[in-house]
């Protein structure tokens, strides 16, 4: 029955980027314990599909909050407060185990402690599910086979931890049957019920700036692009239609309303910035790349705008000063109607 809702989603979402999109996504869930001391304790929790946040969780909130509308999925009211109870009694089992063994383990108050769980959907079929602990920001243990095994890095404290955590076999089989039926139906349903939000494209907006000068008779060009949904974009400086292989691009970030943002730069000689460009590709364009130019007016309005303005500055000023030079002068003398100005005839000549 599973594989034949994920031949159904195949079918949904078949074609293009779509398709990549729907064929590869995690879903996993990320709990945080913050230990102050053996007494005070804080925890937070999130739910996320691949890069999505959809669901947070905090002390005393009365469960996970929805940040999506399609945020649980197709399961019922029911099958949500069960997952909550089921995260809730693995937050207070793993609470007490810290509380109880961190001298043993040579830990210090205070210390941090994350838990990943989850399940993936790759190349259209359900992997197994995942569920690590992390100390302090690094992985500890890792759950593999119905058993917990240390990391690498985690020296002796992490085979410390797996001894007492491996002791804990029915809480270990009672999360790990749950997590492996329930998590791979709960990420068929998210992909069926959030479809045309995952499936939307959002164009991209795109402005060229300069950032702090990178050295004497250098420029540091940046090119932003903001707003742009699904994530995967490409931004290219170019000269000449060749790409410059010097440029470098920032983290692509999250905007609040679920988009990204992403940044280009470029070092260059300040003298030699003639013909370079800014080439944004992405889905949402559909093969009408942006292009910037860093040389070239943005549209015809502007160089009719820039003859204009100091030729009205211009004729303002002349007009101002032939005012002001009228009313400094004499006033004009009154003429009278012709024939009151001439004057009569001598007699003598007619």
């Amino acid at each position: 029955m599973l594989f034949l809702r994920i031949s159904l989603l195949a079918v949904l979402f078949g074609g293009g980027d779509s398709e990549d999109a729907f064929q590869d996504q995690i879903f996993k869930i990320i709990g945080t314990l913050s230990l102050h001391n053996h007494s005070w304790t804080q925890s937070w929790g999130s739910g996320w599909l691949g890069e999505l946040q959809i669901k947070t969780w905090k002390d005393n909130s009365g469960g996970f909050i929805s940040l999506r509308p399609w945020s649980n999925g197709n399961f019922s009211k029911k099958e949500m407060t069960e997952i909550e109870e089921l995260i809730q009694g693995a937050h207070n089992e793993l609470l007490h185990v810290l509380q109880n063994h961190a001298r043993e383990w040579m830990i210090e108050y205070p210390f941090e402690v994350q838990c990943t769980i989850g399940c993936e959907l790759h190349s259209g079929k359900v992997k197994l599910h995942f569920w690590q602990l992390a100390y302090q920001g690094s992985e500890i243990l890792s759950f593999q086979n119905s058993s917990w095994v240390p990391s690498l890095q985690g020296g002796t404290r992490a085979q410390k931890m797996c001894k007492v955590f491996n002791k804990l076999i029915v809480f270990n089989k009672g999360t790990q049957w749950r997590i492996s039926n329930t998590c791979p139906r709960f990420l068929l349903g998210l992909l069926d019920a959030g479809k045309a939000d995952l499936q939307r494209k959002v164009k991209p907006e795109a402005w060229l700036s300069t950032g702090p000068s990178p050295g004497p008779h250098h420029l540091l060009l940046v090119c932003h692009v903001s707003g742009f949904y699904p994530k995967p974009i490409s931004i290219t400086w170019m000269r000449g239609g060749q790409p410059q292989q010097a440029s470098q691009q920032s983290d692509i970030l999250p905007n609040a309303d679920g988009t990204w943002y992403l940044r280009s730069y470029l070092d260059v000689e300040a003298t030699k910035t003639s013909g370079l460009s800014c080439r944004v590709t992405h889905s949402s364009l559909e093969g009408q790349d942006i292009i910037l130019y860093l040389d070239r007016p943005k549209s015809k309005g502007l160089i009719i705008l820039a003859v204009m303005v100091p030729l009205v500055l211009l004729l303002t000023g002349l007009a101002f000063w032939l005012k002001k030079r009228w009313t400094h002068c004499e006033p004009a003398p009154t003429l009278l109607p012709l024939e009151r100005s001439q004057q009569p005839r001598d007699s003598k000549y007619t």
